[in-house]
């Protein structure tokens, strides 16, 4: 990943916003499949990739590709969103595209259960790929809905906890914090104020904070959202009240959310030089794979740490895992070269070297579990705390939902009520905000 992806909350909104694909891809995911994929043909594929090292990457992997498969021409169309992409579908015709992937997980349970895109279980077990060996775990979970995968994972995000070593040192702290009581422990200890603010700021808790979402806190918990039903489980499950009055405790002991915040509009933007990790006003920091780059093109002036993002306290065994999220692939159900456009696909997220390559160029995760463990990675050495993270089983994901990633923007609600103490009775508010995601999800079947 790289600057142009979009911020965690703005993605989060264009999921909740995004309507439901049009009647007209309904009951389509076969009807195209019965192109001869040996024939010379033709077939457009749109990405939502849009820096010049990024277009480059995915030039050079379709050209790779049509190495193995010269009678088949790729289109490839950039920077395509999820909004450009529903209107193709709905509009159909031969300028939509057969091959499509998105950045946004959150709607994958939309292009599951309208049908945009095709179920891609008979081709995966046609070609004899197994996902749950092919696939790291979180990955292979979020790339499917209700029993219908119609993506794949096409590399990925790992989120871990960027440290500052000199700070550190300066602190007397010896090493990263592995659960929350020690990130508390630790974030104080590196805090360092400065009249009604700060000069250093161990860590920012506020959901406002860059990437720190309700749903990325919750990697270090192991959350079920959903239980067998589909009902949110929110309310059931002590994972969501724990990390909620955790992370309030944590705003609490740091000056409180009023301090924080007015701290925080004292940052930088997230993509720029001047994010609040480089520029020393935080000390650590939780964040993508695609942070220690950037970081380190920003001349920090100080050496940087990676390591897991800390774990519940009472999953202190589970050390080393993450969130996970990342970029999938699909067929469009409009698509008359289904089993062409599934050949790109499948290259792409099943090739080793593809794989590899593809992650070598743009520095994400690669989605394979045999691509991490490849000998032609390249990467610096804290890399592989990412590598780690994403092939760790214990590491998690938030599932796809029906209406995208509303349920998301619900929960992330909450916690902003929480943070400010506008609510302060955790229970009733999961009780009540669980209630508006499951009528939320009923409305939208």
């Amino acid at each position: 990943m790289s600057g142009n992806r979009r911020k965690t909350a703005a993605a989060l909104a264009a999921a909740a916003a995004l309507t439901l694909f049009a009647s007209a891809c309904t009951g389509q995911s076969n009807s195209g499949a019965t192109d001869d994929a040996s024939k010379e043909t033709t077939i457009t594929f749109w990405h939502g990739w849009s820096a010049p090292g990024e277009v480059k990457a995915i030039r050079a992997t379709v050209d790779a590709f049509r190495k193995k498969h010269p009678n088949i021409k790729v289109n490839i169309v950039g920077n395509m969103t999820d909004d450009k992409i529903n209107q193709a579908l709905r509009a159909g015709g031969s300028n939509a595209p057969d091959v499509v992937s998105s950045f946004t997980t959150n709607n994958v349970g939309k292009f599951c259960s309208s049908k945009a895109f095709v179920d891609l279980n008979p081709f995966l077990k046609r070609d004899d790929i197994d996902p749950d060996k092919t696939f790291p775990k979180a990955m292979n979970e979020y790339t499917q809905f209700d029993g219908v995968r119609c993506t794949v994972p096409l590399l990925g995000d790992a989120y871990g906890l960027y440290y500052n070593k000199d700070a550190f040192k300066a602190a007397g702290v010896a090493a990263p914090p592995k659960t929350w009581s020690e990130l508390a422990t630790v974030a104080k200890k590196l805090t360092k104020t400065k009249g009604d603010s700060y000069e250093q700021l161990g860590f920012m808790p506020n959901y406002h904070g860059y990437e720190s979402t309700t749903e990325h806190y919750l990697g270090g918990w192991d959350p079920k959202y959903f239980d067998a039903d589909g009902k949110s489980n929110i309310a059931k499950d002590p994972a969501f009240a724990a990390m909620l009055t955790t992370q309030k405790k944590l705003v609490d002991d740091l000056g409180g959310y009023e301090k924080l915040e007015k701290y925080r509009t004292s940052f930088g933007d997230e993509w720029g030089a001047k994010h609040p990790f480089h520029t020393g006003q935080v000390a650590m920091q939780l964040d993508g794979e695609w942070r220690l780059g950037m970081a380190e093109e920003s001349k920090p002036g100080f050496e940087i740490g990676v390591a897991p993002m800390p774990v519940a306290d009472d999953q202190a065994d589970t050390y080393g895992k993450g969130y996970l999220t990342g970029t999938v692939a699909g067929v469009a159900a409009t698509s008359k070269k289904q089993n062409a456009a599934w050949e790109l696909v499948k290259y792409m997220t099943t090739d080793t070297d593809a794989v590899v390559n593809f992650a070598n160029a743009i520095h994400n995760v690669p989605s394979t579990l045999a691509a991490l463990k490849s000998p032609k990675l390249k990467y610096d050495p804290r890399f592989k705390i990412f590598l780690d993270i994403a092939g760790d089983p214990n590491s998690t994901t938030t599932p796809p939902s029906v209406n995208g990633g509303a349920y998301l923007v619900s929960l992330q609600n909450l916690g902003f009520d929480i943070e400010k103490g506008r609510q302060k009775d955790v229970g009733a508010g999961l009780e009540k905000t669980a209630a508006e995601i499951d009528a939320a999800i009923a409305q939208a079947k």
